[in-house]
Formats: C-alpha cells, sequence, structure tokens
C-alpha cells in the first residue's frame, strides 16, 4: 500500500506534529508533503522523506499571510497515485488532490488493498482557524506588532473568498478525525462534516511520578524540593531556592497572544501568587511588562521532558488559561500529578473533572481566574496524585496508536 503524509507546515514542535510523528512511525517509508520545513526548527522527521514546493524559499516570519498562496499550493498537489493519504491539519493542508487520473491509475500497484481508489484520511484539530472560529480575536490582535492595521485590512479583504476555498477544500477528504468533541462540533458547524473523536497521543508514561508503576499507589501530591536547573532572565538570575521552597503554579506554552498567558500572569500578581512560565514565543517581551519585573513571575526557557517533569511534579496547579481544541501540555502536567486550573470551553472539557483532577473558571478574565486560584488554595489538599496521574492514563501515545490503526484498518478494507 503507498502512503503519503501531508501537514501545514514543519517549523516548530506542537501537538500537530506529534500525531504527524506517530503516524510517521507507522509508516516510515511514507513521504511526508508540507509547504514548509525547518530543520533547525524541528528535529523529529531527519529520517523522513519531506516534500516540499516553492514555498519553501518564503522566510518563516511569512507564514502567517501567506495563506492564500499556501491553499493553492496544497490544491495543485496532486497525491492521486496514493493508496492511502492522511492529511494532520489544523489549516490548509486537507485541500491536496487525491481524485485518480487515468495515468496515475496506471501507475499504482495491481496488488493496491484499496481498489485502485485514493482514501484520504484527514486529521483536523479544528476548522482554520483564523477563517472560522478564531476570526474576531485574530482580527483584533493579529500578532505583527505596528503592521496590525495592515493585517486587519488584509484579513477583512481576503476572509469571504478564503472561507469560500476552505468549505470547498474541507469536502474532499473521505473521512475525519479530530482531537476532541469541542473539535468535532466545530468541524459539523463549519465544513458540515462529520469526525471521530481519537485523542492525540500524549507521553503520560514519561510524566508519572518517580518510585511508581502502580499509579494507584502514588503518594497524596505534595509541593517539595526539586532538583532545578539554574536559568538567566533577563533582568534576574533565577536560583534554585526561588522555586524550590515556594508554593508555586507553573504553566508551559509558545508565548503567542492566543494562549491568553497574560491572565496567568495578572491573576497570579492579583493573588500575590508565584508562577513559572516555560516557554518562548513572540509575547515574550510582553508578558514580561505585564510582570513588573515582580521576583514571584519566574520566565524559564523551553526545555526538555525530564526539565519539565521536575517543575511540573513539584507545583500546586498547572494554568491553563486558552481556549485550544485539546491541550497536550494540561495532560501532561496531570500525568505528572499536577492539578489543572482550566478556562471552561474547547478540548479541556475531555480531560478536566472538576474538583477530581483540576478546576475550571468560566470567563477568560483576570477576575474569574483569579477566583478559581482562591478556591484552589481551600482545596488543593483534597487532590489526590494518584487519581490525577490516573486521569490521564487513557490519553497515553499506545492507545492514539491504536485506535488510529483500527480505523485505518476499518476504513481502507477491501
Amino acid at each position: 500500500m503507498r502512503v503519503a503524509l501531508v501537514c501545514d507546515w514543519l517549523i516548530n514542535f506542537g501537538g500537530a506534529e506529534r500525531v504527524l510523528l506517530e503516524l510517521h512511525k507507522m509508516y516510515p517509508d511514507a513521504p511526508i508533503y508540507t509547504s514548509k520545513y525547518h530543520k533547525k526548527g524541528i528535529d523529529w522527521f531527519d529520517d523522513a522523506e519531506v516534500k516540499t514546493g516553492y514555498l519553501q524559499y518564503f522566510p518563516n516570519c511569512l507564514r502567517k499571510v501567506i495563506g492564500p498562496l499556501r491553499a493553492r499550493w496544497f490544491r495543485k498537489l496532486d497525491l492521486s497515485s496514493y493508496d492511502l493519504v492522511i492529511s494532520v491539519t489544523g489549516a490548509e493542508a486537507k485541500g491536496v488532490k487525491t481524485t485518480k487520473t487515468e495515468q496515475n491509475q496506471k501507475n499504482r500497484t495491481q496488488f493496491s488493498t484499496v481498489g485502485g481508489k485514493t482514501t484520504h484520511i484527514c486529521f483536523c484539530h479544528v476548522p482554520t482557524q483564523y477563517y472560522w472560529g478564531l476570526y474576531d480575536q485574530y482580527l483584533k490582535d493579529p500578532g505583527f506588532g505596528f503592521l496590525n492595521p495592515l493585517a486587519r485590512l488584509g484579513l477583512k479583504l481576503f476572509v469571504k473568498p478564503m472561507r469560500k476555498k476552505d468549505f470547498e477544500a474541507a469536502k474532499k477528504p473521505d473521512y475525519y478525525i479530530t482531537i476532541s468533541d469541542y473539535a468535532k462540533q466545530e468541524i459539523q458547524r463549519y465544513y458540515k462534516r462529520e469526525a471521530t473523536v481519537i485523542y492525540p497521543p500524549v507521553d503520560t508514561k514519561t510524566f508519572l511520578p518517580e518510585k511508581s508503576s502502580d499509579v494507584e499507589n502514588l503518594k497524596q501530591h505534595k509541593v517539595g524540593k526539586s532538583q532545578t536547573e539554574k536559568s538567566l532572565s533577563e533582568n534576574t538570575k533565577v536560583t534554585e531556592s526561588q522555586i524550590e521552597y515556594q508554593n508555586y503554579f507553573i504553566t508551559t506554552s509558545r508565548f503567542v497572544n492566543w494562549k491568553r498567558l497574560d491572565l496567568a500572569v495578572k491573576a497570579c500578581l492579583k493573588t500575590d501568587h508565584t508562577l513559572v512560565l516555560i516557554g518562548e514565543g513572540p509575547e515574550y517581551q510582553k508578558l514580561r511588562r505585564l510582570a513588573k519585573n515582580s521576583p514571584k513571575i519566574i520566565f524559564l526557557p523551553k526545555m526538555d521532558q525530564a526539565g519539565l517533569k521536575k517543575y511540573l511534579e513539584n507545583a500546586d496547579a498547572f494554568l491553563f488559561p486558552s481556549q485550544e481544541p485539546f491541550g497536550i501540555a494540561p495532560v501532561e502536567a496531570l500525568a505528572a500529578g499536577c492539578p489543572v486550573i482550566a478556562y471552561r470551553k474547547g478540548g479541556a472539557l475531555d480531560y478536566i473533572k472538576d474538583g477530581e483532577n483540576g478546576l475550571f473558571f468560566e470567563s477568560q478574565t483576570v477576575a474569574s481566574l483569579a477566583r478559581a486560584i482562591e478556591r484552589f488554595d481551600t482545596v488543593k489538599a483534597k487532590f489526590s496524585s494518584a487519581k490525577i496521574s490516573a486521569s490521564a492514563l487513557p490519553f497515553d501515545t499506545k492507545i492514539f496508536r491504536t485506535k488510529i490503526q483500527e480505523f485505518i484498518n476499518e476504513k481502507i478494507a477491501p
């Protein structure tokens, strides 16, 4: 069976890339087609055959503004010579051509398991957000700094025709898989397509607390010392003692505007709590200004899973103020036995059980998050690390692989 994998772009690490990596492990000989591949940004696919086109020569900084060109490139990408095409997308990659041509039919192996028809399975995280669900938010803050007025004008001018093309592209896949009930509803709402929910892969076993092969025997969650690495922030040297001997909240993410990390910073300042932010991104300077040089707002660089695990194990709670289709980082926190305080919307509804493994706050405001933090202070002793860790296990990578393989086997059976 000839298989091709497709994704919007490959320039950094994220949830979509984790899905693609697992598919690559399942089909190591399948080429990966993408609009842009930045090897320095992500090294997970060094052993893969990654195929790009002319968009590869565009600078990474233009990714946000070349959506129309990217959509056109994928529409022209003819993959109809393959038996199975799997697109992993939250944007334009679903639009690839898979309708067979006479020449491509001749190129097929006579032993094709799908009888000469290309089956296109789309693993869609969510409909293209800057055209649909988050359009108003992108219009309010496109993320281009002083060029925001120009970006708003461009978005207003192109959104109607691009929505039309995006809707047409959404008709092309034969089947849809998505990552949460929220994402399923969004696909139905905007694309009028049904989707099967298969949760994205989370390496839960890596984050389980130490000295525990049996998650039911984990000790009660407590804040304790952690063997943290020393890091440098812009103005302050972050020492181990700043974190080791204080209760603290944590969040880890790309620093981008729609993640709403500003709420976490402001709420922790308001409630006088220590917050550790781990990550990097264009909102870094803005977040530092919001922190007002407070010693209780600590910025640390992106780190590997082993380093992150130490911080998660010893944190009071993980703050998750964004609305996302799923959210792998908070599930990693759960696996480490760390409760999550999350916005009550989006994918978080699939894995947060209020009062059992975390708490919800009702609106994306500082006041709402601050109330949830204060509520957490009164009930945190009731949380069990064992139960919190156990709640993350259904999202493990092994389960993802099994369900994906079952889905594929069902859909391409002769």
